[in-house]
């Protein structure tokens, strides 16, 4: 149960160029409510307004003390450890809003699991998204283009993060759309498979 999602746009390369994005230049951040957090194996719930619900498999940090200005070198100290994420997305709604906290606000817009790994270096980890067993998103986290402690480090300058609050860092290129009845898991090495269900 967090009390806020911090989450990261932009921060793979191939994505920002698939959406033909520029490459941020610092961390570009946005919150997703708490209320948007389910577990693994629950239902993502797409709007009845809105076309477009897509996926995004990404790194999820969790945060194991309250911490304020952390240094990059020292971000794994306030780490409990990592899980996987999707940020999942109404695209429609988040290109006609301008601003993003409606598009990915909404209930159920946040699978988090499977567990929280607290024995993991998480620099270099294979990242893999599968749409009804397709694989969609394929990459590593090592080409993250801000570095987890560089995250952690931006984040803290001007925000108070608390036990249990989650980061994530960032969707790597393939993004795509759900349907309803569509299975998607996110599967992080070394730490497992995160399944939801959309209806």
């Amino acid at each position: 149960e967090p009390s806020k999602v911090v989450c990261v746009g932009k921060n793979y390369l191939d994505h920002a160029k698939e959406i033909d994005s520029e490459v941020p230049q610092e961390p570009l951040i946005f919150l997703k409510p708490s209320t948007a957090v389910i577990g693994p194996e629950e239902a993502v719930e797409c709007p009845s307004f809105g076309t477009r619900v897509d996926f995004e498999g990404e790194l999820g940090l969790v945060i194991g003390k309250r911490c304020r200005n952390v240094k990059a070198e020292d971000f794994a100290g306030v780490v409990l450890g990592y899980t996987c994420v999707n940020d999942v997305t109404e695209r429609d709604i988040q290109m006609k809003d301008g601003q993003w906290t409606r598009g990915k606000g909404f209930d159920t817009f946040c699978p988090i699991g499977p567990w929280i790994e607290t024995e993991l270096e998480a620099s270099d980890l294979a990242i893999e998204t599968r749409l009804n067993g397709a694989v969609r998103q394929h990459s590593r986290t090592s080409k993250l283009i801000f570095s987890l402690g560089r995250i952690v480090e931006h984040v803290t300058a001007f925000m108070t993060l608390l036990p249990g609050d989650v980061i994530a860092t960032g969707t790597p290129e393939g993004v795509g759309p759900m349907q309803r009845g569509d299975t998607v898991e996110v599967e992080l090495q070394g730490i497992g498979v995160l399944r939801s269900y959309i209806r």
